[in-house]
């Protein structure tokens, strides 16, 4: 009986050292993934304006102009302001492709050309989506928005955002 009660507590022991193994163990991904989306990425300020069906939206959004910043994008947000969002800038005219991966809300997508002009919009991309979210064709930026925002503002292809990096527009 003795030695049956000692294993008994010899195995909760152990039992006991390892679910504490497994929770330090996940506090420190937890917490790693969680300083890597947040901890030394900042983000520059600034607003912009979409021009739509003759009115011009104004909206608050951060700057993703490093690949650092564009590879964080909104990952880990939980929530977006009703007119915040996030431009991503390429600095450069190519073909985009975006995902949802580690995106915990939905959001639109609105590819945007050199001079300004949404050339497509990818409308209410699924959180956590690993699927490919592609520009139509080559863009200079891209505008996430919170999903529906498009639809709500009657927002299309062919209007304008208007924002420093963008060039005049082509008649």
């Amino acid at each position: 009986m003795l030695r049956s009660t000692r294993r008994a507590a010899l195995l909760a022991s152990l039992l006991l050292a390892w679910a504490c193994v497994l929770l330090v163990m996940s506090a420190v991904l937890v917490s790693g993934s969680w300083a890597q989306s947040s901890g030394n990425v900042s983000f520059q300020h600034a607003e912009l304006a979409i021009e739509s069906n003759g009115k011009r939206i104004p909206f608050k959004v951060e700057i993703a102009d490093t690949d650092e910043r564009r590879a964080l994008g909104l990952m880990y947000r939980t929530s977006l302001p009703a007119d915040g969002g996030m431009l991503f800038d390429f600095k450069h005219d190519q073909d985009v492709a975006m995902w949802m991966r580690n995106t915990r809300i939905p959001l639109d997508m609105l590819f945007i050309d050199r001079a300004g002009r949404i050339v497509n919009i990818a409308e209410r991309a699924v959180p956590f989506s690993e699927a490919t979210i592609s520009s139509a064709a080559p863009v200079l930026a891209v505008l996430e928005l919170n999903g529906g925002t498009a639809s709500r503002l009657g927002l299309k292809p062919g209007d304008r955002v208007i924002y420093p990096i963008f060039g005049p527009p082509r008649e």
